[in-house]
């Protein structure tokens, strides 16, 4: 029986979702802000998102280890609505830390309150995007996940242009210094923020407990963000392994989403000292870069959240064309009003044709899409590298257009067929964000001066895609292999 969506219940849910992306993005702000302040190498200001993706792992081996030690679901046993509540009020208290960190000038501390604020993210996480395939038909989840990514990329592309206003000030004073004194601010605000919406969820009707054995036997046939034309030809019904970590494509995955959270960080984390060091672009002036490169994944998110509206195959197609624009139009807007000059940023328009022709190949296939985009993010890279100007700054911008739909390709190929071991691979998975902290901090290393340098360090991320689209090769034979196969109309799938 189909289920209308509870837009009421979702757009409370979608509000987590804007501040990990918010507070993300925002820590591209605070990589040069720190480094200039702290007097780091290109390493050492890399800390901050090793500091933020690591707590991910650190929160789900918590998660893992508790869940055990009481004998059961640890947000089973807490409820989903609570378990978000308090991932909401854990990091309020990381945003607590800037205060006495600023007052002391504290390198150590203000990364301790990063972790903090990401260890509360790991908890909400795992409990939102459950909640998001139940509180609607479970037949268009993805879509709404799609859609929840979306306001994530919203929360992404405005987070770095206010986090830079309030430490720098306003645009048009010309400062270009930044105190340790100015980030405590913007933080303490940001806690007390999610200390109301931890209120604000208790009080809500989100369902508190969820049909896990539902969700599970919907989630390999409906996991597919891009089309809900396609479901996966399921002839074989896998056998209980007993651990999900006996599937390969689960481990191949585990890999995929390591390097695909490194690339997507690693990418938008170094591209403020590209810019310093080749742009000639002060700190205080690259927010709106920062913020297109996370526009980038809004623009390629919303168009693929366009199954989720119940319109007609002809407006779907329309809209296709118009969501990633109307996501860049939102992008120039706040610009505007953030007294940037977003004449040079309108070229990106043309940009944005090759991932929506990207989208038009892959015909709904999470596999097709996977390597399709994987090999765009390399021909951007590589382009990105050997060229100079804007050119070159746009070519690693792009890189987020093809970032944006890897995440539910890669989960979609992942958790298929893995039945009652679903849940636990999807915590394997979530663990593997690590990769953003790693990678991006293997990066930093390699942009040395006495290494590769800034520009050529991007190869990095080269290797990250390289790697996605062998899994997108891979993964599919082995799913078949199984039974499984995502690339045939849902009208001859096997029930």
């Amino acid at each position: 029986m189909n289920k209308k969506t509870n837009w009421s219940q979702f757009g409370t849910l979608i509000t987590v979702f804007f501040f990990w992306g918010f507070v993300a993005a925002s820590n591209d702000i605070l990589i040069p802000v720190f480094k200039k302040a702290f007097t780091l190498t290109q390493l050492q200001s890399q800390l901050v998102a090793f500091a933020f993706y690591i707590a991910y792992t650190v929160g789900s081996i918590i998660y893992i280890g508790i869940s055990r030690a009481i004998g059961g679901d640890l947000l089973n046993k807490t409820g989903y609505k609570n378990g978000i509540a308090i991932g909401l009020i854990i990091s309020a208290i990381g945003t607590l830390l800037f205060y006495p960190a600023a007052n002391t000038a504290s390198f150590t501390l203000m990364l301790t309150g990063l972790f903090i604020v990401a260890l509360g993210f790991s908890l909400q996480q795992i409990a939102a995007n459950p909640l998001a395939i139940v509180i609607g038909d479970p037949q268009t989840g993805s879509q709404r996940l799609s859609m929840a990514g979306g306001i994530n990329n919203f929360g992404t592309t405005i987070g770095p242009l206010l986090v830079s206003f309030a430490i720098f000030g306003s645009v048009s004073s010309g400062n270009t210094e930044a105190s340790i004194s100015d980030v405590k601010t913007p933080y303490l605000v940001l806690g007390v923020l999610f200390i109301l919406v931890a209120i604000f969820f208790k009080f809500s009707s989100i369902p508190n407990k969820i049909d896990l054995e539902h969700i599970e036997s919907a989630e390999p046939a409906n996991e597919i963000e891009e089309s809900p034309t396609f479901v996966a030809d399921q002839k074989v019904i896998n056998a209980d392994r007993g651990s999900a970590t006996k599937y390969p494509q689960l481990v191949m995955g585990m890999i995929g989403i390591f390097v695909y959270v490194g690339v997507e960080v690693a990418t938008a984390s170094n591209l403020p000292e590209y810019l310093r060091l080749h742009g000639d672009i002060s700190t205080d002036k690259v927010a709106p870069f920062v913020s297109l490169y996370w526009a980038s994944l809004m623009m390629g998110r919303w168009t693929n959240s366009v199954d989720a509206f119940d319109v007609s195959a002809g407006t779907k197609k329309v809209l296709n064309f118009l969501m990633p624009y109307l996501a860049f139009a939102i992008f120039l807007i706040v610009n505007l009003i953030a007294q940037h000059d977003i004449k040079p940023f309108y070229v990106y328009a043309f940009v944005i044709i090759a991932m929506i022709i990207g989208d038009i190949l892959s015909k709904g296939s999470p596999a097709r899409m996977l390597l399709i985009f994987s090999l765009m993010g390399i021909t951007a890279l590589v382009i990105g590298m050997l060229t100079t100007g804007m050119l070159s700054a746009f070519a690693f911008i792009s890189v987020g257009l093809f970032c944006s739909t890897l995440w539910p390709c890669i989960f979609t190929l992942s958790v298929a067929g893995l039945g009652k071991q679903t849940n636990q691979g999807s915590s394997y998975l979530i663990m593997m964000i690590m990769g953003g902290g790693f990678i991006a901090a293997l990066q930093g290393w390699l942009a040395s001066d006495r290494l590769l340098g800034i520009q050529y360090s991007y190869i990095v991320g080269v290797c990250c895609f390289a790697y996605l689209a062998f899994f997108a090769i891979r993964g599919k034979a082995v799913l078949k292999a199984q039974g499984i196969d995502y690339d045939k109309p849902a009208g001859v799938a096997a029930h």
